[in-house]
Formats: C-alpha cells, structure tokens, sequence
C-alpha cells in the first residue's frame, strides 16, 4: 500500500496527532482513515482521545416524531456554542431519526450506518469532535410508541422546532381524533417540563425512591420527639403528598393550578364520549446529573499572582 502526504494531512487535520503517528497509524490500518482514527485513540495519540476525558454538559436534545412513534437523543458538547452550530444541529437531528427509524437504544444506534457518510453513527461523532473541537458524548436516548392516540412533544428553550434544552414526549392514548386530543396533550407536555415527575403512576415509582422517601419522613417525626410506632403512622399521610409531588397523575396542573392531571384526562374522556388515557412520556433535561466543575476565576488570578 502507496501512503500520499496528502492523506497524512487529512489524518492529522481529522485527529490532531502528529506527522508520524498518523503515518503509522495509517500503515497498521492499510490507509482506512477511519480505522487509522480509532487506532489513534487506542493509543492515546489523537486529538479525540485528549478531548474525551473534557466535561460535556453542554448540547441539544433532539425530537423526532413520525405519527404514533416518538425518539428522543440528548447529545452533550463542552460549550453552548456548538448547539448553535448547524454540522452539531444537524447531526442530533441525525440522530434522533436514526432512533426513530430502527427503535434502537444507544448502543445499537453508535453503531447505524450515519446518512450520506459511509462511516458509523460513533464515527461520525469522532469526525465532528476533530471537526468543531470539543469533546462530545451521545448521552441518552428515548423511544416511545403507542398502538392508537397522539404523540405529543415539547421542546423547552429551543434552538429550532425540534431541537433544544429540554424536550418532552407524551403518549395519549384514545380513539378520538387527534385535534381532540393536541390541546390537552400540549398543556400535559408542558405540565411534564415545569415539574419532571418520576412516574405516571403511583405504582410505577421506583421502590428504592419510595422507601428512602419513608425513611426520611421518619426520622423526621422521630427527631421531633414523637416514638417511632407513631412516626411509622404519620408518614402514610406525608407519602402522599410525596406522592403529589412525583407522580404525573397525582400532581397539580401547572396551567390552572388546581386541577389534577387525572382529572383533567377523565373530564376529556367524558367530553368526548370516548376513553383517554395517559400511556406514557420522557422527558430530557440537558446536562441533568451532570457535575460541571464550578471555577473560582477570582481566586485563580489571585494565585497566580502570589496574592493572599
């Protein structure tokens, strides 16, 4: 195999390594540059590698709807900055239609053919790290789908029409036609944005929540003084306004704020003469649970000048 310094340079633009690293690698790899890419990162030579170990917090959700199926992508970046960037924009639009397409979770969609490029969904995401500079993560994905109804989203501070900080899917399932159905639906979304419940039951919460819940209201009342038989009592009580606060069916209308999203379903239901029910959502929050270093510019100087 015949290497050209011109596919060097390409190497060494795509990955940020050095002149002979990228001529070895493209030597182990018989001139694949993709191949030749993954090999820099193996070896911790490419400017991808460098950049993985950078805190991406930042980024877009991406929305895709297509009738009664919904997906939904959350890709992190380093910096607001790329979320304004069309190559980033278009590739989590990318990626959300791959999701929706195939129904695939996050490992099985890095590894999709990405559109018009010849390389892998992971390998594109490789080429837009070397590309735009940052360090980038393929964080989560959503899929919902339902049998009859209405998907119904709601993207938060977006960027576009399906791209944006937060995003939300809610599946309403009916036989009534869809324009009964939008208006409710919309308000639901925007409900699940303002208060992120844990769950659309209350049989549907997570028991470890539940019973670190419990203990908690416990050992408040018991704190207080009162013995723990008593305390044990109190806290069914104080479970369900928890349970108000974290269940979507139990909580309190954001739009008219007195009304329970339960009830507002059953009075739509009896509107239309037709059952609605809530099947199911997902909601993303951009950079949720992630630790973003928080940097004393003030104090740095201050060291850096020998101050006290």
């Amino acid at each position: 195999m015949t290497l050209s310094a011109s596919m060097v340079k390409e190497l060494r633009e795509k990955s940020g390594a050095g002149m002979m690293d990228c001529k070895k690698a493209l030597v182990e790899t018989n001139g694949n540059m993709e191949d030749a890419i993954d090999w820099l990162r193996k070896q911790g030579l490419s400017a991808v590698a460098k950049k993985s170990s950078r805190v991406a917090a930042e980024g877009l959700i991406g929305i895709s709807i297509n009738g009664l199926q919904g997906a939904m992508v959350e890709i992190n970046s380093e910096t607001d900055f790329v979320a304004r960037n069309e190559l980033f924009q278009n590739f989590v639009r990318s990626c959300s239609n791959l999701v929706l397409l195939h129904k695939s979770d996050i490992n099985a969609l890095k590894k999709l053919p990405f559109p018009d490029t010849g390389r892998s969904v992971d390998q594109e995401l490789n080429n837009n790290i070397a590309t735009i500079g940052e360090n980038m993560n393929i964080r989560r994905v959503e899929y919902l789908e339902i049998s009859e109804g209405i998907l119904v989203s709601y993207i938060h501070n977006k960027i576009t029409e399906d791209l944006g900080k937060l995003g939300v899917i809610v599946a309403i399932e009916s036989q009534a036609k869809e324009d009964q159905l939008s208006s409710v639906g919309k308000q639901i979304a925007m409900h699940i944005a303002a208060t992120s419940p844990k769950s659309l039951n209350i049989d549907d919460l997570d028991n470890d929540l539940v019973e670190r819940e419990r203990e908690v209201l416990i050992d408040q009342a018991m704190s207080s003084g009162k013995p723990k038989e008593i305390a044990e009592k109190m806290v069914q009580g104080r479970l369900q306004k928890f349970f108000q606060e974290v269940v979507l069916n139990e909580q309190t209308s954001v739009i008219d704020g007195e009304t329970k999203i339960k009830d507002i379903i059953k009075k739509l239901s009896n509107d239309l003469g037709t059952e609605v029910r809530i099947k199911g959502f997902k909601i993303l929050k951009l950079g949720e649970g992630i630790e973003v270093a928080e940097n004393d510019f003030a104090a740095e100087v201050a060291a850096t000048a020998g101050m006290k």
